[in-house]
C-alpha cells in the first residue's frame, strides 16, 4: 500500500525527483554567488546576502522533499 500527500504513487514520485532537481539548481547558484562574493571586494556583500537568502531557500525545498519521502509507505 502506498500512502502520498500528492497523489496516485507515480504522480508523487515524479513531483519528488523534479522537486530534487530544480533544489540542486537553487544550490548550484547558491554556491556560484557565494564564489563571486569571495571573488569581488566590496560589492561581495550583496552577493553573499543572495546567496545566504538563496541557500536557505534550498534548505527549505530539500525539508519538504524529505517529509514527502518521510510520509510515503510503501
Amino acid at each position: 500500500m502506498y500512502i502520498s500527500l500528492l497523489g496516485p504513487a507515480g504522480t508523487s514520485r515524479v513531483m519528488v525527483d523534479k522537486l530534487l532537481a530544480v533544489d540542486a539548481l537553487v544550490f548550484l547558484v547558491s554556491a556560484t554567488l557565494s564564489l563571486v562574493s569571495m571573488r569581488s571586494g566590496r560589492k561581495g556583500r550583496r552577493f553573499e546576502a543572495r546567496a545566504e537568502a538563496i541557500f536557505l531557500a534550498g534548505l527549505g525545498i530539500l525539508a519538504l522533499v524529505a517529509m514527502v519521502l518521510a510520509f510515503a509507505v510503501d
